[in-house]
C-alpha cells in the first residue's frame, strides 16, 4: 500500500511530537539550518536534525568520500567512495524524509568565498571546520551576526577513545582542548575576538597517542594534531590537509549529536 510522504512524515515525527507538542515540532521544521563540515562530526548532526524534524539544512564540504572515512562518517560506505559527500549525505538525508529542503555546496568555506554562502539567513550554524583560519574566521563572522542567528561550533574530536567525556561549553572556558587553545591564541594575536560568547562541543579527555603507523593525505574535521607547537605563528594548524590523527565513530558521532541536541533544545527552550 502506497504511503503519501506528508503521511509518512507525521508517524516519523510521532515520538517528537508526543515528547515536545505539536507547536514545538512546528517550530523544529521551520527552523533554517547550515553545517559547515560534513565529516564524522557533521555528517551525525545532519542525520539527528532531520531525524528530530527539522527539513530546512544547508550541508557545506568541498570533499569526496574516500576509504579512510568509513570508519565514521555517516554517508562513508564501500559503495560511496570516490562520491561527492555532500551529494551522498543529501542522498540519505532525503531517504530519512523525502520532504526535507536539503541544499548541498561543494566548496570551501574561507574568507573569499563567506559571503556566497549567506550565512546571515540562517537560524543557526554549525561550525565543523578543519582549518583554523578558515574556523576563525567563520567565528568571528557568525558571532557578529544579529543574537538570534545561534552559532556552535566543533572542537578537536580526533584521538579521542571516551564518549563520556564529551561536554558542552562556553569558547572561552574550554580547557585541555588543543584546537580551543590554538583559536585563543590566533585571536589574540590578531587582536580581533568573537563579538559575543557561543557554545561549543569538546572533551575532556586528555588526547591520546597515535598508536598506529602514519598516514598523509587526508584528514577530518577537528583532526588536529596535539603535538603541534601552538605558540609558533608558522605551525599553528593553518594547513587544510594537516597532520592525520585517528578517531572513533563513538566520539565523533557524539560530537555531532550533541550539537543536534544543542540546537532542538534551544528551539524548544527559547519559546
Amino acid at each position: 500500500m502506497d504511503i503519501s510522504v506528508s503521511t509518512m512524515e507525521r508517524g516519523m515525527q510521532r515520538r517528537t511530537e508526543l515528547l515536545l507538542g505539536s507547536e514545538n515540532l512546528a517550530k523544529i521544521q521551520k527552523a533554517r539550518v547550515l553545517i559547515f563540515g560534513v565529516g564524522g562530526v557533521g555528517s551525525w548532526c545532519a542525520e539527528c536534525l532531520v531525524r528530530s524534524g527539522v527539513r530546512n539544512i544547508t550541508i557545506v564540504d568541498s570533499d569526496r568520500i574516500c576509504i579512510t572515512n568509513c570508519n565514521r562518517q555517516l554517508m562513508a560506505t564501500s559503495k560511496s567512495v570516490g562520491q561527492v559527500k555532500v551529494e551522498a549525505l543529501k542522498e540519505r538525508l532525503l531517504e530519512i524524509n523525502p520532504n526535507a529542503n536539503v541544499t548541498c555546496m561543494q566548496k570551501v568555506y574561507e574568507a573569499e568565498t563567506a559571503d556566497s554562502f549567506e550565512i546571515e539567513t540562517y537560524d543557526y550554524i554549525v561550525d565543523a571546520i578543519d582549518s583554523l583560519k578558515d574556523k576563525a574566521d567563520l567565528i568571528l563572522r557568525a558571532t557578529a551576526l544579529p543574537k538570534h542567528i545561534t552559532f556552535v561550533s566543533s572542537m578537536g574530536a580526533a584521538l579521542r577513545r571516551d564518549p563520556f567525556m564529551v561536554r558542552k561549553g562556553e569558547f572561552w572556558k574550554i580547557k585541555g582542548d588543543a584546537l580551543a587553545r590554538a583559536l585563543r591564541n590566533k585571536f589574540k594575536r590578531d587582536k580581533t575576538f568573537p563579538s559575543r560568547k557561543f557554545l561549543c562541543v569538546y572533551s575532556e579527555e586528555t588526547p591520546q597517542k597515535n598508536m598506529g603507523v602514519g598516514m598523509t593525505g587526508e584528514t577530518d574535521a577537528n583532526d588536529i594534531p596535539a603535538n603541534m607547537q601552538l605558540a609558533n605563528p608558522e605551525n599553528e594548524i593553518s594547513s587544510r590537509k594537516a597532520q592525520i590523527n585517528g578517531s572513533l565513530c563513538h566520539v565523533t558521532a557524539v560530537f555531532g549529536m550533541s550539537i543536534a541536541g544543542i540546537i532542538i533544545n534551544h528551539i524548544v527552550d527559547k519559546a
